[in-house]
């Protein structure tokens, strides 16, 4: 199984704490966000790569962490050539790009570079194992504006997705889904397939939901937290909660 961290944005709502720092590499409790991340899949024996995807500004920033980071893991830093908002992949289209430029023919662990989280991820690894099937993260989450930010999810009594929509106006239920997921190897094949559809390209949940249609996608509810930093306020929120 190969990881791949997404990490090529440019996290302009925390500007100016971003302008000259990637989200990833900003420090919680005095440790980087990506950190924790990686100290999670780690506990994954499965996985025996890690795929962190940058942008033309920030590859020098991730490629100085993982000259620094020890890990057991063959750590790989790809550049996918974008420059801004304006002419990035999406987080799908970076998906694409790691899978074409490395060729990466297995199962895929994705996870968005700026959720920090207190649950245990080989949990999530474990039930993709027991269900057999791809895997999306959710929680219960009760405010609406929130959900409204989110992926909402619906599932049957054996937690099997059979509805899924990326950020709607009005929720279907309280069900959120987090940016993590497990993709069978031959899943993988179809996000080449998602794209040259012409499906939107940008946030991650957009492929699960259009891919529980296809095939069978199945969600893992945790326990815990997922902080998913996007402003100064909530930087700070989790920097303090981590610090104590």
């Amino acid at each position: 199984m190969k990881a791949i961290i997404l990490a090529a944005g440019y996290a302009t709502r925390l500007y100016p704490l971003t302008l000259n720092q990637p989200k990833a590499l900003l420090p919680i409790a005095g440790k980087p966000i990506i950190d924790y991340i990686v100290d999670e899949i780690e506990t994954i024996e499965a996985v025996d790569e890690l795929i962190v995807i940058s942008n033309e500004k920030f590859f020098p920033h991730f490629s100085e962490w993982s000259n620094a980071r020890s890990s057991r893991l063959k750590i790989t830093v790809l550049n996918d050539k974008t420059t801004d908002d304006s002419n990035k992949l999406g987080a799908v289209g970076d998906m694409q790009f790691a899978i074409e430029t490395l060729g990466i023919d297995d199962e895929i662990l994705v996870m968005a570079g700026d959720n920090i989280f207190t649950f245990k991820l080989k949990d999530f690894y474990d039930e993709y194992i027991t269900k057999g099937a791809d895997m999306i993260l959710v929680k219960e989450i009760d405010e609406v504006e929130e959900l409204r930010r989110m992926a909402n999810v619906i599932t049957d009594e054996n937690g099997k997705v059979t509805d899924m929509e990326e950020k709607p106006q009005n929720p279907k239920s309280n069900i959120a889904a987090f940016a993590s997921y497990i993709y069978k190897k031959d899943t993988v094949k179809m996000i080449k397939q998602y794209l040259d559809e012409g499906n939107n390209p940008d946030a991650p949940g957009f492929f699960p939901s259009w891919l529980h249609k296809r095939r069978d996608v199945y969600a893992y509810k945790f326990e815990g937290e997922c902080y998913d930093i996007g402003t100064p306020k909530s930087y700070k929120e989790v920097d303090e909660i981590f610090s104590k």
